[in-house]
């Protein structure tokens, strides 16, 4: 609102010393994160103390891991810290005309709800199941069904492929003679693209999938990037959830993607770093880049309290939203194809939960009782499990939990790296 307040004034012809200032990314971008650390810090406390005081606390089940039991009563749901620390300030800073900043604060209450959902059945109602999983999966697939009608229908959130800047006389030399966007027309509002990695040329077109030609074509197109975008956003946020598992874990892994997602929105909404990087040039991308470093500073506030030993949980309030927030920037950027790289925590936990379950399964059928590949799954509780079991042939050492979640961090700023550098290694 303050955004939308100061570029009524400036219109008006009101003029005072850093008004222009909410025209800059940069600085709405770290005006909002510093208020989202700000309102986590101060309103963390707060609701700490209330979810203590209701006695919202985590019911843990003893599964033999170490550290385990000293957890019980902490407080969860805390993922309200997060929505809360991160709407204020999209609202006070972000651009609320722009279809991204809208689409991405229908995630944020979406998911928000669902999780809430989830948690409060597990805490209020007793039923360490939560929120029937059916009704998960159709929330997570309505908001990708949202974002994918969205991303085919609405011009504004249209790209130019290939260099950003088309100059006819002259080559661009440097980022900053690059002229301006000559027209609206340049851009390909219909094209279902993305980004390949280390691909020269790597914008990728979903047409080519497509087994027919002209308006079948399209429309085939279109159900087929629909159901991509289902699956990214539904798959970013369970592994998200599962990686949920450690103090401090899904926040920082989350934190450090967020910082990578806004670096390539705001890369990707600058035409002449899109034009440098030989990337996708999305006029209306740069509010993207805001909310991501907004959420950046929702977290580190958060991690204030969520770190080990954690004073609050964020449950599946936060861990949903933030998985869901994750895989709506990448497509809303055209870098979906990205996420298994940088992302790479997330699809490790789900994988190992994956392989876990059926291969208990299938060596049940088999050999008449169940064997496991890890300890146990998702993959962080392997390095933390105590206790051995037989089919494990070079068994690991339980590792203390801090340890094991600096080294996931650790890994994640590595996959972090690598993404970003995709941008120049083809």
């Amino acid at each position: 609102m303050l955004y939308h307040l100061f570029e009524f004034l400036r219109e008006q012809g009101t003029h005072f010393p850093g008004i222009g200032l909410m025209q800059y990314i940069s600085v709405r971008g770290i005006f909002g994160t510093i208020t989202a650390i700000l309102i986590a810090l101060f309103a963390g406390k707060k609701t700490i103390a209330l979810l203590q005081k209701k006695q919202i606390g985590e019911e843990i089940r003893n599964l033999g891991l170490e550290g385990q039991l000293a957890k019980k009563g902490t407080p969860t749901m805390g993922g309200v810290i997060i929505i809360v620390s991160l709407l204020i300030p999209i609202l006070l800073f972000g651009d609320l005309t722009n279809t991204n900043t809208l689409l991405l604060i229908f995630t944020t209450v979406w998911l928000g709800f669902l999780g809430f959902m989830d948690d409060y059945i597990k805490v209020f109602k007793h039923n360490k199941d939560g929120l029937n999983g059916r009704v998960k999966i159709a929330g997570q697939v309505i908001l990708g069904l949202v974002v994918g009608l969205a991303l085919c229908f609405d011009e504004s959130l249209a790209f130019r492929e290939g260099n950003a800047v088309k100059a006819p006389e002259a080559a661009v030399q440097t980022i900053d003679e690059v002229p301006a966007v000559e027209s609206s027309d340049a851009f390909e509002s219909n094209a279902i693209m993305t980004t390949i990695p280390f691909v020269k040329n790597n914008e990728f077109n979903y047409a080519w999938l497509s087994p027919f030609k002209g308006k079948v074509g399209d429309i085939f197109t279109k159900i087929l990037y629909i159901l991509v975008i289902i699956f990214i956003i539904t798959g970013c946020s369970n592994g998200s959830n599962l990686t949920d598992g450690m103090d401090g874990l899904a926040t920082g892994v989350c934190a450090i993607v967020g910082v990578t997602l806004g670096i390539l929105a705001y890369v990707s909404g600058h035409v002449g770093y899109a034009d440098y990087f030989n990337i996708m040039y999305m006029e209306n991308s740069g509010d993207i880049a805001v909310f991501m470093m907004t959420l950046v500073g929702a977290l580190l506030g958060f991690l204030w309290y969520n770190s080990y030993p954690a004073q609050v949980f964020m449950g599946d309030t936060g861990s949903l939203t933030l998985g869901g927030i994750i895989g709506v920037c990448a497509v809303l950027i055209r870098k979906e194809l990205l996420l298994p790289i940088l992302c790479g925590i997330f699809l490790v936990e789900s994988l190992s939960v994956i392989i876990q379950r059926y291969y208990f399964k299938y060596t049940k059928k088999k050999y008449g009782a169940g064997r496991r590949i890890f300890k146990m799954a998702p993959l962080h509780h392997h390095f933390q499990k105590e206790n051995v079991e037989a089919a494990i042939k070079k068994p690991v050492i339980a590792h203390p939990e801090a340890k094991i979640v600096m080294r996931f961090y650790i890994v994640s700023i590595m996959l972090a790296v690598l993404t970003i550098i995709t941008l120049k290694i083809r």
